[in-house]
């Protein structure tokens, strides 16, 4: 959760506690003047002569020590329940300040990301210069590298979902919001998707070889250096831990690499800028902290709507993050696009319909 989330049950517990040792107060002090009449009432008890005033005072006496004991007996209950409220404001308030600690780090990586594409941009323009310059003295055009952008074919797109036992994900629910989506944009006839649902490594492999996705998407478990991908076995179990660097390599072994990779998955940002930084994809998008499960699945189905609707990549991930946001979650700022120095996520248009045809 957020800080915001925690300071909030942080507060919520704090007037908790306070409202219960106010009435535990309460309480005390009515147990206190229930026994000082009791008390009272049988001083007057010793003190008369009459044995029928003796015997009312005394009776009085019992009913008012009955009176201080039921309200001790709740003072006690509510004094438990006031310590009970005040231990999990202690345990929140750890949470709260862990969860700003992390939102700290997340905020210095973010701002790391930024001098790090600022710095990646200085590079690419100098080397655009350069490049500019041996090629008027060679007289020899500039060649850019040549994506293999889908033009007559459908954009095809592999979901992966692994969901384990110990914590499980709402992987089907993303992947149907996702479907979807796509189904009522506007160009959803020239999608594909190949759903693997549980998947395992045979199923990634698989899905490369055989469908040649442009996109692939990832929903599970992860960390910065690995993915936790399902076993195909029938004993439970926490599912087959998978180095980032195999990820790379699976996408890479392959004529037909992907174009751009998501993982929508915890903390896979570093893996996300690896892939990219390594030649494997042009484009990558990771989560630069722990994401929730609906701010996953509403990222991720706005991203695959604009881009069925022929948005570039660049706008396809702001589209996602501002339908977070929108939808009052508070990971709008995780996902983080990546894309390689001569390669232009804002020219990149993976949903491309064919030219329309003149009127007769």
């Amino acid at each position: 959760m957020s800080s915001s989330q925690y300071r909030s049950q942080l507060e919520r517990k704090q007037r908790q506690q306070a409202d219960a040792v106010a009435k535990a107060a309460d309480l005390r002090k009515k147990e206190a003047g229930h026994r000082a009449d009791a008390a009272k009432e049988r001083q007057a008890a010793s003190r008369t002569s009459s044995p029928g005033t003796s015997k009312t005072k005394l009776s009085q006496a019992a009913r008012s020590e009955e009176k201080a004991n039921a309200a001790g007996k709740s003072a006690a209950e509510v004094e438990k329940k006031a310590a009970g409220f005040a231990k999990e404001a202690a345990g929140l308030l750890v949470k709260l300040a862990k969860a700003e600690a992390g939102e700290r780090a997340a905020a210095d990586r973010r701002r790391a990301q930024v001098e790090r594409v600022a710095q990646r941009a200085t590079v690419v323009r100098q080397a655009r210069v350069d490049a500019r310059l041996d090629a008027a003295e060679a007289q020899v055009e500039e060649i850019m590298r040549e994506f293999r952008v889908p033009k007559a074919e459908p954009l095809r797109i592999l979901m992966l979902g692994a969901s384990i036992e110990s914590d499980p994900l709402r992987v089907g629910r993303e992947q149907s919001r996702i479907r979807n989506a796509v189904r009522s944009s506007l160009h959803r006839d020239l999608v594909e998707f190949d759903v693997r649902g549980s998947a395992t490594t045979a199923d990634l492999l698989d899905g490369l070889t055989g469908f040649r996705p442009h996109v692939v998407h990832f929903t599970g478990h992860s960390a910065e250096h690995l993915l936790v991908f399902e076993q195909d076995v029938d004993a439970p179990n926490d599912g087959l831990v998978v180095s980032a660097g195999a990820f790379g390599r699976a996408l890479a072994a392959t004529d037909n690499p992907p174009l751009l990779v998501v993982l929508n998955s915890c903390d896979s940002a570093p893996q996300a800028q690896r892939l990219v930084d390594q030649g494997v994809v042009p484009f990558a998008i990771g989560m630069s902290d722990s994401i929730g499960d609906l701010d996953a699945i509403s990222y991720a189905a706005q991203l695959y709507a604009a881009i069925a609707n022929g948005q570039s990549i660049t706008s396809a991930s702001a589209s996602g993050q501002v339908a977070v946001e929108m939808a009052g979650l508070d990971d709008h700022d995780l996902p983080t696009l990546f894309h390689a120095p001569d390669a232009d996520p804002r020219a990149a248009v993976l949903v491309k319909p064919p030219a329309a045809q003149p009127v007769q």
